[in-house]
């Protein structure tokens, strides 16, 4: 299957994502903050990074690193970004799928927490299959 990284600071939630992708039989890494999902990428380019908005030391760190990511077409080979985040709870900015744009948002999808694993899944599973990753 698909080599999957996480990047959360909630490890309780980044453990929970990492047991059921796993089940569906793929390799998953967790990092608690962007310089660590950075580095891991850098390692090991995943076949798909799962990414967070807020962190604690900034809270725009997921939209930070999701550029970086996006503009270094060179080191990461348009990895595709699944933006998972509570954004929306701590600022009623209406963020959605709508919103993505290379320069604004620039991830490849996006869903709300609290997430159903369910839609996670399957999410996961289409846009590694557009990707080629699965």
């Amino acid at each position: 299957m698909a080599y999957l990284l996480v990047i959360d600071d909630d490890e309780d939630f980044g453990n929970a994502v990492s047991t059921v992708l796993e089940s569906e039989g793929h390799e998953v890494s967790v990092e608690l903050d962007p310089a660590g999902g950075l580095s891991s990428m850098e390692g090991r380019l995943p076949d798909l990074v799962i990414l967070d908005v807020i962190f604690p030391e900034n809270d725009t760190a997921g939209f930070d690193l999701a550029r970086t990511i996006v503009s270094d077409r060179e080191r990461f080979k348009g990895v595709p970004i699944l933006m998972l985040t509570a954004v929306n709870k701590k600022f009623p900015l209406g963020f959605s799928e709508k919103d993505i744009d290379e320069e604004w948002l620039p991830v490849t999808d996006f869903l709300e927490k609290p997430v159903d694993l369910d839609v996670l899944k399957n999410r996961v599973a289409a846009l590694l299959q557009k990707a080629g990753g699965a």
